[in-house]
Parts: C-alpha cells; structure tokens; sequence
C-alpha cells in the first residue's frame, strides 16, 4: 500500500486535435490576405518615400533604385528659402499652441466644471470650423485680416493658424477636467486649500495627460496648415508645407521626397511621445462630454 506522501506523475490524456475544415482554413488565409493588403497600403507608400529620397536613378520595372545618393538630403537642407521656411514653421507652431492653449483652457475649464444655457450648443458649435470646407473660412477671415491690415504679416498667419487648433484644444482638455473628481477637490478645500490652491495642486495635475495630448496635437495641426497660410502669408511668410507645393510642382521627384520626410518628423517624434497617453484614452475621452 502506498503512503499518503508519495507523489506520483499524473498523467493527463492529450486532447485530440481537431482538424480544420476547409472553411476555416479558408477563413484564415482571407484574415491573413487583408492583413497584409492592410499593411501594404499603409507601409507601401512610407517605404516608397523613403527610397525616393535616397534614389539616384530609378525607372521602372525595378523594386529597387539603380542608383543610390545623399545629394538629394544636402540640396534640400542647405537650400536658403527651405531653411527659411523650417525655421519660420517653428516659429509660429510654438506661438500658436501657446496663444490657443491662453484662449481655450480657460474655456475648456468652464466647460467642464459649470452648466449653463447654451452649453452644449458651444460644445457642438465648435466643430463648425471642421464641419464645412476650410478654404471658404479661410476667405471670409483673409477679408477681415485685409480690413485690419494683417494680410502678408506673421500675426495674420498665426491668427489663421489657430482655426485649426480650437476643437482639440477646447474638447480634449475639457474631458480631462471632467474627469477630476469632485470629491478630490472638495477634500482639498475642506483641510483648507484655497480654490487657486486646489487647482494647481489637485485638478491640474491630474488633468495634465489630456492637456499634454492637446497641446501636442494643436502643435501638429498649426505645423501642418497649409491652405490658410498660403492665403494670408504669401509670398513673404512661406511655411513648411506651403513651400512643399513648390517643390512638387518645381523640383525632382526625389527632392520632394526629401522634403516630405523632414515634414513628417515633428510629427512622427512628438506623437510617439504621447503615444501611451492616446492609447490609454485621453484623446478618445475628448468625444465622451455630456
């Protein structure tokens, strides 16, 4: 007779491996098709761009360039009115954040924390900027900007820029307020905070990932602008993608490329900075405002 203490190896049947029938193999080479048709169509033309940029001669049939150069990267870089250009895109970036962020925090605030008439409606009207084709808006304001002379001159192009920015710095930053709660706040003045207190110890902070996400993205949108800055700031005020045009139309293929790269950059870094704060929902929580 065996003792309670023996241990002994418990073998446990295999389970019966069940073929796949025809259907579901077929199934899964469809997913696997789409995934890489998915992926073709997203990488294909980043992956064409980049060896554009390095191509000396290409011609088709061939996958790959027959040729390959840095001429194209030293061309672009030290080109006088492209380096103008970059310099000037983050010039103005940087103030247009700073001068949406002073308008539409406050407001965002409000929005969060305070019910009265009409709220909602502010909400949604603020998508009016999006919801029709921006060039007619960009007219309408170039009319004004001509009335008060800020036609061809940098605040113009900043105050055209900031269309572009007031729906993500208003509804992103507001959820993130709303999200604070209360009670939080009401501890904090119950042991004696004062309301400034309790803001920039309690609220602000814990709101801070929506903020960053805002301001990241209002910073992008003023970089990327290119119809209303080629209408207010031309022909002295020439940013990034305004002078892509030119190169589209004037240059190489390859120089374009080039440019297209440089372009995407700042994009490209910023949101992979901000990347675990989009995907944790702080850019989502922007569309979930009562």
């Amino acid at each position: 007779m065996k003792s309670v203490g023996t241990q002994e190896a418990i073998k446990l049947p295999s389970p019966s491996r069940v073929p796949l029938s025809p259907a579901h193999l077929l199934k899964g080479a469809g997913l696997a098709a789409l995934l890489i048709a998915l992926g073709l169509f997203i990488l294909g033309p980043l992956i064409t761009l980049f060896l554009w940029a390095f191509a000396k001669e290409w011609f088709y049939p061939a996958l790959l360039p027959h040729s390959w150069t840095f001429s194209w990267w030293q061309q672009i870089l030290l080109n006088e009115e492209i380096g103008h250009s970059i310099i000037l895109s983050f010039i103005v970036a940087p103030i247009v954040t700073l001068v949406s962020a002073a308008i539409c925090l406050p407001a965002a605030y409000v929005f969060a924390r305070y019910e009265f008439p009409g709220r909602r409606t502010f909400l949604v009207s603020l998508f009016a900027t999006n919801a029709f084709p921006k060039m007619g808006l960009y007219i309408t304001m170039a009319g004004l900007l001509y009335a008060f002379n800020l036609m061809d001159t940098f605040w113009g192009v900043v105050l055209v820029q900031l269309l572009s920015t007031i729906v993500i710095m208003t509804w992103i930053p507001s959820a993130a307020f709303a999200s604070v709660p209360r009670q939080l706040e009401e501890a904090a003045r119950d042991v004696g905070a004062s309301l400034w207190t309790t803001f920039w110890k309690v609220t602000l902070p814990m709101a801070l990932p929506g903020i960053l996400v805002a301001l990241i993205l209002a910073f992008l949108a003023s970089l990327d602008e290119a119809q209303g800055t080629f209408l207010v700031g031309s022909p002295d005020y020439i940013t990034m993608p305004v002078q892509m045009y030119t190169l589209v139309s004037n240059y190489p293929q390859q120089a374009a490329a080039v440019f297209s790269i440089v372009l995407s950059l700042p994009s490209f870094i910023l949101l992979l900075l901000v990347r675990r704060y989009i995907i944790g929902g702080s850019l989502a929580a922007g569309f979930r405002l009562h």
